[in-house]
């Protein structure tokens, strides 16, 4: 099984080129997220989701 991570639309690349976490069995995957949550509190995701948000931004035209 492989756990995307998104912002809006956009995969989240969690490490240079990889986009997703690969569970051996479904019982990783409460443990996997509640891992996932305390690294987005912990701030150790912001360098990724403002690089994807700034991306996001661009899609953006002024008018």
């Amino acid at each position: 099984m492989c756990l995307v991570v998104k912002y809006g639309t956009k995969p989240l690349e969690l490490a240079k080129g990889k986009v997703a976490i690969e569970l051996s069995v479904q019982a990783d995957l409460i443990p996997t997220l509640e891992t996932l949550k305390a690294a987005v509190t912990a701030g150790e995701l912001d360098a990724q989701i403002e690089v994807m948000s700034g991306a996001l931004r661009k899609g953006f035209v002024k008018k």
